[in-house]
């Protein structure tokens, strides 16, 4: 099973979501169980705020949840893509002052929703590296296995998205 993008191939997540630091999940629309059969992961009301970043029909939140969504790819992002990625991350921090149940999610829940949260601790006091690893730690060894992902956390998504935008 390979990610969406051009990382390695990478096994689907053993859970649909999982908690990184109290109040914030990262998570995927699909997971596989011990038996081996892909599942898919389908939010209700377990949330306060739910960010996706690769929207799937039939995968939730219910109505009345707050719902974010922007979708990027799982590679290279412009300048748009990385200021919505900014506002997400945001967003979250916000809703976890609040007291809020956030979870940031995407297909398996490894690099794209890992961004987002990853720039969440990022901005309450980790660095990129201590985000990373703790993100890998709580959600797999495969999370934030796109390079470029994590090479924008080293360099700081507000430089790259300047970058992006001169580029542009």
């Amino acid at each position: 099973m390979r990610t969406r993008g051009k990382g390695p191939d990478a096994p689907a997540p053993g859970r649909p979501w999982d908690e990184i630091v109290p109040g914030l999940w990262m998570g995927g629309h699909e997971f596989q169980r011990t038996a081996g059969r892909l599942e898919f992961a389908v939010v209700r009301d377990e949330f306060d705020l739910v960010q996706t970043l690769l929207r799937l029909p039939g995968h939730g939140p219910d109505v009345g949840v707050e719902h974010h969504v922007w979708p990027i790819p799982d590679g290279p992002l412009d300048g748009t893509q990385l200021a919505g990625v900014i506002r997400l991350a945001e967003a979250a921090g916000e809703a976890l002052d609040e007291n809020r149940k956030v979870l940031v999610r995407c297909y398996y829940g490894y690099n794209r929703s890992g961004l987002v949260v990853a720039h969440t601790l990022m901005r309450r006091g980790s660095s990129a590296e201590e985000a990373v690893r703790l993100i890998r730690a709580r959600r797999s060894p495969w999370a934030l296995h796109n390079d470029l992902f994590v090479a924008y956390l080293r360099a700081g998504l507000a430089t790259v998205r300047l970058l992006e935008e001169l580029a542009e």
